[in-house]
């Protein structure tokens, strides 16, 4: 048997990372088992669905490198699929036209409240020899009335359902449109699917959506419900909590394969490892090893893995996801150093590329104000006086070289009598408008001769001005 999972969302929103986390199951499983990864859009809510939507998802997925095998499918692009089946469900008996209006159908279930019983509809319909004229009819699956359905779940193992319990739900609208059990089922019939990983919401669908496969004789693939991610309140994961959206994260600095090994991380465990490359992921995840329980999200966790990930990967793969985050901050990459270069002194300082991008910016554009608390302390009349000893050292150095650049900084520091800090603060403040920046040689070095003594010259302006005030 060759495996075959999907990933089936509905284009009414963000790819949230809910969703993202029941994908990368279901890429890991069929990868794991050298299957097929189907994506699938399940856009028949004509009302919700926007092609703006489909978009992030497609962005979202790409982003986290979940590739597909085949797709994506559209459901809108199967509704011929899915009234051929509907025909079929009438012509051999399991399923038929239901008159009933909405205000009989509420009346049914007032009576049912009444009477302390479940509400759902009672079949009337059923067996009805006589339709009424000029009534749109929906169409009802008729659900086998005795017996049980199992759903066999790699999660929660044999889950059994009574069939009194499922009512006969509608797969047709008046209009003819399919509605969402019967389209899954079609599609995972006609897909091939051998196992389906989602979302436990869907759980209470499965014994309707087995006995539609049954009905169809059809193969009935491997269930595993994934508990959904809480947040640190406990509470179902929302925007309240922070971003919930898959490509938010992207916005803020996080890289790809961070958010996927926390993602992993929620509900599944491989002893006390934290840290896991894709290969790793592929070879080490079953998903018979995912928790019932909810998992909670947290961002602390989700930051420290996304320093990890920066300090630990390449400079050549940090800079290609940089270059979105400083082209936010308006930068052009051809006035200044090269982006791996600049990444090279960064990375093992900043726990965000959106934070790494800031703090770059000085490297590509002369800073134009300065802090204002780093200011004060460091751009003084005293500062001004090394800063021009200073100016005069480094335009006189034959070698533009970090540890010639040190070497003047530690000689004004001893022939000044003064620490190393009067010397070295002035200057980190004229090139970057902060009182932080990597090591301040290796910062001047790449920064270039000619940007730093313009910007030495520029903070020696300023001082005399603010001073004169």
């Amino acid at each position: 048997m060759t495996v075959r999972t999907r990933f089936a969302p509905s284009p009414t929103g963000y790819l949230h990372v809910g969703g993202a986390r029941t994908a990368l199951f279901s890429w890991l499983y069929a990868r794991k088992h050298g299957g097929q990864f189907i994506l699938r859009i399940e856009d028949t809510d004509l009302e919700r669905s926007t092609q703006a939507s489909v978009n992030a998802i497609f962005e979202g997925m790409s982003w986290l490198g979940l590739t597909h095998d085949e797709g994506p499918f559209y459901q809108t692009h199967r509704l011929a699929r899915y009234k051929e089946i509907v025909a079929q469900l009438i012509e051999q008996g399991d399923a038929y036209h239901c008159y009933c209006s909405k205000e009989s159908l509420n009346e049914m279930r007032e009576e049912q409240r009444a009477k302390k019983e479940k509400p759902r509809y009672d079949g009337r319909c059923r067996h009805l020899k006589r339709p009424p004229e000029g009534v749109s009819a929906v169409v009802r699956f008729k659900n086998p009335t005795e017996g049980v359905v199992t759903v066999k779940d790699n999660i929660r193992g044999e889950v059994t359902f009574q069939n009194t319990e499922l009512d006969d739900l509608i797969i047709a609208r008046s209009d003819g449109s399919p509605t969402y059990n019967l389209t899954v089922v079609v599609d995972d019939m006609d897909m091939e699917l051998t196992h389906v990983i989602r979302g436990d919401d869907h759980l209470n669908n499965s014994p309707r959506q087995i006995n539609i496969f049954k009905a169809l004789n059809a193969d009935i693939p491997i269930f595993s419900h994934v508990p959904m991610i809480l947040g640190a309140d406990g509470g179902r994961l929302s925007k309240r909590h922070g971003a919930v959206s898959v490509m938010t994260y992207r916005d803020e600095g996080y890289l790809p394969e961070a958010l996927l090994n926390y993602l992993v991380r929620l509900g599944w465990s491989h002893g006390d490892q934290e840290i896991f490359s894709l290969d790793e992921m592929i070879e080490l995840f079953d998903i018979t090893d995912v928790n019932k329980a909810s998992s909670s999200f947290n961002i602390d966790k989700l930051l420290w893995l996304n320093q990890h990930y920066i300090k630990t990967s390449s400079p050549e793969h940090i800079a290609n996801h940089l270059i979105w985050h400083m082209e936010q901050q308006d930068i052009d990459l051809a006035d200044g150093p090269s982006l791996i270069d600049v990444v090279k002194l960064q990375q093992e300082r900043t726990k965000t590329l959106a934070e790494m991008a800031v703090n770059s910016v000085f490297f590509y554009r002369a800073a134009k104000n300065y802090d204002q608390k780093a200011a004060k302390k460091n751009l003084t009349a005293k500062s001004a006086e090394l800063l021009t000893n200073m100016l005069l050292r480094l335009s006189a150095l034959p070698k533009w070289k970090a540890t010639s650049i040190h070497d003047e900084i530690e000689a004004c520091s001893v022939d000044n009598a003064v620490g190393m800090g009067k010397v070295a603060q002035p200057i980190r403040v004229a090139v970057t408008g902060t009182a932080i920046s990597p090591p301040l040689d290796a910062t001047l070095e790449l920064l270039g001769r000619e940007r730093t003594l313009e910007a030495i010259t520029q903070v020696i302006g300023w001082i005399e001005c603010n001073d004169s005030e």
